[in-house]
């Protein structure tokens, strides 16, 4: 019994001689200074300086709960100096996130107040976060200097609410977790043609006729609730309203669908994609974007889709032809495809909206914008695991951002580790990915939840901790890549997640991940059951507790 609570206090020792509490993701630069500071009950923000914003109050309160919820002093432990306090010093008034927002911050843990330097309210965000990370459970803290920024500007995730209804409190739970990984971009594919709960208001029959019932809608106070509460947290919300193809329901009351056609007997068939040679597609497209752009301002870009387009349909209309007969200038369907889409993103550009599309846009030849984005997503998983690389060397060879989320589709599950999959895969290795990335060419990463078998019963289980291996990949440096690290941290950032009342799902047992890629000394942490090393949550998954989603 001598030996055991002997090698108990030495693996102890251990982890608390470890320089910090692992924060994820990793920081760029962190220096540790050696010493051991106590929160005081007293403790309170500050913001010094002349940017002090509703939005950096907000994180003040929301944080000094996080912080201090279920976490008391130990009254055993030694007396440590106290911090009363953290200043907060956000030198710009910048208030609105884009692509070239400053991220950065500077967090230095001292006595007898923190101090934070960041250039804008958001790299405020994230050290306030990291702070969040660093506290344990008696409100001790390690002291140390971080500066930290993220690598690419773009880190989201995408959630389908047209094939699974989510409802606005599941999708505020999501936000967060994006906020504690450091997630600042919410791609939510709103529309498609299983469902149409957007409830607009200047054409309100799409939802009626579209919706699965009138309860499955998202009005325009809740959609501008869920901006907002994403923007107090650092997240751009960009809406998807896929277009020319996945419409149906929704759309067919509108007059703008293409009428399909057998091809044998000539007989009227279903309706396919929007139907391109009519002015009256564009004028209800004018109507419904300008709508969604003032909705969700102040976001300027809107998602505007572009993927499996049912050319047949098109080829099989009379009408259709008949028009292309009279239009020579457009040769085929695929010229067909980039009239439409020119006058789409033409139509965008004049209501001040920026666009983001799928990458058959751009194989297809279509002649876009050299402003528009174009989202990688084919060739991620099965054997054509690695056609991505092919992908991005072409889109960013041809000077075009790009958003990757091909290899990063977690609504595919397998038994397993495999969160490593996902962490293991490096954005800018493929042809010209160095160069590509040093012009600012990968805009960023994207981690997919297409919902066919998702719903709010699952979304958080499903996308946490997995979504936070794509989450550090964005964030932090390149040559952050040690398996063993990694584990320890996802494992204790998901018992975090519990804590702050997300049911994030457990990475494995202890015994199994030793095995993998712990080696000795994780073993040594599973035989002794050393919190957060051990497979185990010192506070598990509560179902009654509240997470503090209206602070």
């Amino acid at each position: 019994m001598k030996d055991l609570r002997t090698h108990l206090f030495l693996a102890v020792l251990v982890l608390a001689s470890t320089p910090v509490s692992g924060v994820l993701p990793r920081p760029q630069q962190q220096t540790d200074s050696g010493d051991v500071f106590s929160l005081g009950e007293e403790f309170q923000f500050l913001a010094v300086g002349v940017h002090s914003t509703p939005m950096l109050q907000n994180a003040f309160d929301r944080y000094r709960a996080i912080i201090f919820q279920r976490r008391k002093p130990d009254g055993a432990a030694p007396a440590l100096s106290t911090i009363t306090g953290c200043d907060v010093n956000v030198t710009s008034d910048v208030q609105v996130k884009t692509l070239t927002t400053d991220e950065s911050y500077e967090l230095h843990v001292r006595a007898p107040r923190l101090f934070v330097r960041a250039a804008t309210v958001f790299g405020a965000l994230y050290a306030l976060e990291t702070f969040s990370q660093l506290v344990r459970s008696d409100l001790s803290i390690d002291g140390t200097v971080i500066t930290d920024k993220p690598r690419f500007a773009y880190r989201g995730t995408m959630i389908d609410t047209s094939r699974h209804f989510y409802p606005v409190t599941s999708i505020k739970m999501h936000i967060d977790a994006m906020a504690y990984a450091k997630m600042n971009v919410l791609h939510w594919h709103i529309v498609d043609e299983i469902s149409f709960p957007y409830e607009s208001v200047v054409l309100p029959q799409m939802s009626l006729d579209g919706a699965f019932s009138p309860k499955h809608v998202y009005s325009i106070a809740a959609i501008r609730e869920i901006v907002e509460y994403a923007m107090l947290r650092g997240v751009r919300v960009i809406p998807e309203f896929d277009t020319p193809g996945h419409v149906s329901r929704g759309w067919g009351s509108l007059g703008v669908l293409t009428q399909c056609y057998d091809v044998k007997t000539g007989a009227p068939t279903n309706f396919g994609a929007l139907n391109p040679t009519l002015n009256q597609t564009y004028a209800v497209l004018s109507t419904l974007l300008a709508e969604v752009r003032d909705v969700f301002a102040p976001e300027a870009y809107i998602h505007v889709g572009g993927d499996e387009v049912p050319k047949e349909c098109w080829q099989s209309n009379p009408q259709i032809a008949s028009w292309l007969h009279e239009h020579p200038s457009v040769k085929d369907f695929a010229g067909l495809e980039t009239y439409f889409e020119q006058r789409l993103l033409a139509l965008l550009k004049a209501q001040g909206s920026s666009y983001i599309v799928w990458q058959e846009i751009f194989d297809n030849g279509v002649e876009i914008l050299p402003d528009t984005v174009i989202e990688v997503w084919k060739g991620g998983h099965g054997g054509d695991q690695w056609l991505w690389q092919t992908e991005m060397a072409k889109v960013t060879g041809a000077g075009f951002k790009s958003v990757l989320s091909a290899p990063y589709y977690l609504n595919y599950i397998a038994y397993g580790a495999d969160w490593i999959n996902y962490y293991s895969i490096e954005p800018a290795n493929f042809t010209g990915g160095a160069a590509a990335e040093s012009n600012g060419l990968i805009a960023g990463l994207e981690a997919c939840f297409w919902s066919e078998y998702i719903d709010a019963t699952n979304l958080a289980s499903r996308a946490w901790p997995r979504a936070a291996a794509v989450a550090e990949r964005a964030w932090s440096a390149e040559t952050v890549t040690n398996l063993t690290d990694a584990e320890r941290r996802l494992h204790e950032w998901r018992c975090m997640l519990l804590t702050r009342g997300i049911n994030a799902e457990p990475i494995g047992t202890c015994s199994v991940n030793a095995q993998r890629v712990g080696g000795p000394t994780l073993q040594q942490w599973c035989q002794y059951q050393v919190p957060g090393y051990g497979g185990y949550c010192a506070e598990e998954w509560d179902p009654v507790y509240s997470a503090p989603w209206d602070r």
